[in-house]
């Protein structure tokens, strides 16, 4: 590990230590602290980095600096040790505001200079430019996961019509695409005492509701001082709340992917939910 973070870096490596899995914390030359983070896959060091380039381009949340990466490493900033508070909740509700707003090319769109094969988590992501989130959110967010889990055994043709038939129900207000995190869950929230910091991103051009409704999936420290730190600064339509489900349907879908069973009864009910209103006039 020490070889690439001196290349990737230009400095001397003085010592290191293994954080967890495939993480390595090393110490420079010039008393830096870094993360070197060995990619699972080819290309996957190339999309981090450049979504977090892309992230921290309109300088509205913390992210961590990109020294450099190659095929198979990154080496980014290490966040300091801290814990949450509502202030800073705060600060990332409004952050997270302004990061949407200042918006993407299109649903779908890469990072500039980040590859169309990225990657959410350990699941392959195509970023595939679409003009409707609607049908583009349903061919590229949902149903090449629901196939996946299909292939896996994991969901039977019951189960892949109910997300079928909810896809043809997709609906959220027009509004044109966010810079998104797109893997916006606590674990990829940071808190170092004072700032919340943004780490992980599959990012790309999506519905701005999509990051926080995966932050209402799994809980995040002082949600309800983000959300209304964020509502102050750029309110979210009306029904909103009602629509976390449907947001929800690609992180559960993802998660069913990577971990099967444990996660399959949750995105089938979710996809019951988008249907549900539909069903009372039917």
């Amino acid at each position: 590990m020490t070889e690439p973070v001196a290349r990737l870096t230009g400095h001397a490596v003085t010592g290191s230590r293994r954080l967890s899995g495939d993480l390595r914390e090393a110490t420079l030359d010039d008393e830096r602290v870094v993360v070197a983070k060995h990619g699972h896959a080819p290309g996957a060091a190339e999309a981090e980095a450049a979504g977090l380039r892309w992230l921290a381009q309109p300088g509205v949340v913390r992210v961590p600096a990109v020294h450099g990466f190659d095929e198979n490493w990154l080496v980014i900033d290490r966040v300091p040790d801290g814990r949450p508070s509502a202030e800073a909740a705060e600060r990332l509700g409004r952050g997270l505001a302004r990061l949407h707003a200042s918006g993407a090319p299109a649903f779908g769109a890469a990072p500039p200079d980040g590859p169309a094969d990225a990657w959410i988590g350990l699941a392959p992501m195509a970023n595939v430019p679409g003009e409707d989130w609607a049908s583009w959110y349903a061919e590229h967010r949902v149903l090449p996961y629901v196939r996946a889990a299909v292939d896996a055994g994991t969901f039977g043709p019951a189960e892949a019509a109910v997300f079928e038939r909810a896809c043809e129900r997709f609906a959220a207000p027009a509004e044109p695409p966010a810079r998104l995190h797109g893997d916006l869950w606590n674990g990829n929230v940071l808190w170092d005492g004072h700032e919340a910091w943004l780490i992980d991103p599959a990012a790309h051009g999506g519905h701005r509701e999509t990051d926080l409704a995966m932050l209402h999936l799994f809980g995040c420290p002082h949600l309800d001082r983000v959300m209304a730190a964020y509502q102050e600064e750029t309110p979210l339509a009306d029904g909103w709340a009602a629509r976390i489900g449907l947001h929800q349907l690609f992180p559960l879908l993802v998660h069913t992917v990577l971990f099967g069973q444990s996660y399959a009864g949750q995105a089938v009910a979710a996809a019951r939910a988008v249907l549900e209103p539909f069903h009372r006039f039917e």
